[in-house]
């Protein structure tokens, strides 16, 4: 059995796409997956799973449109891939909601890093290492410009997580490991 964190994108956001966490737990289980918890209404979920990384995300996606009527992307990553998304962080870990993670489905073959350099705006930064775009964004991300603009200028879907979930996320894969 492996540790999965599943970031589900576009679920209870703006009242669109509504699945109760509750239900997302019993879609996983019928899926085979074990110890399962979620984190939030907007769709992260730790859970254990034999099975191969690709097959159970596109099976939770389609399992969740044949319930619900909508099909969310959904993003698997191994509790390594958090650990090491964490360990490559270059800003400082105190700051909480200003600290983003925005995790690509794959990695971009082109991203056009001088448009996001041009977005920036006051003291926001950001870092692209592997399949983890980092922002920071001091003055917030839903003002920012740059955030709005990543998965354009990436060319790949993303999924974006602030600090603080990261490390709920973290803390709750980990404790799945015991």
């Amino acid at each position: 059995m492996q540790t999965f964190i599943a970031l589900f994108r576009g679920i209870n956001v703006g009242g669109n796409n509504i699945l109760p966490m509750k239900e997302l737990v019993k879609i996983l289980e019928s899926l085979g997956c074990e110890k399962t918890r979620t984190y939030i209404q907007s769709g992260n979920a730790v859970f254990q799973s034999a099975g191969d990384r690709p097959l159970v995300g596109r099976r939770m996606s389609e399992e969740i449109g044949e319930r619900y009527g909508f099909t969310p992307k959904v993003l698997l990553l191994t509790l390594a891939d958090l650990k090491a998304a964490v360990a490559a962080n270059p800003f400082p870990t105190n700051l909480g909601k200003e600290l983003h993670f925005f995790f690509l489905e794959s990695q971009p073959s082109a991203p056009n890093l001088a448009r996001l350099n041009e977005l920036k705006v006051g003291r926001e930064a950001f870092l692209l290492h592997d399949r983890v775009f980092y922002l920071y964004a001091p003055d917030g991300v839903g003002r920012s410009k740059l955030a709005a603009r990543v998965e354009q200028c990436l060319g790949v879907l993303v999924t974006a997580r602030n600090w603080n979930t990261v490390q709920k996320l973290l803390a709750l894969a980990g404790e799945e490991n015991r």
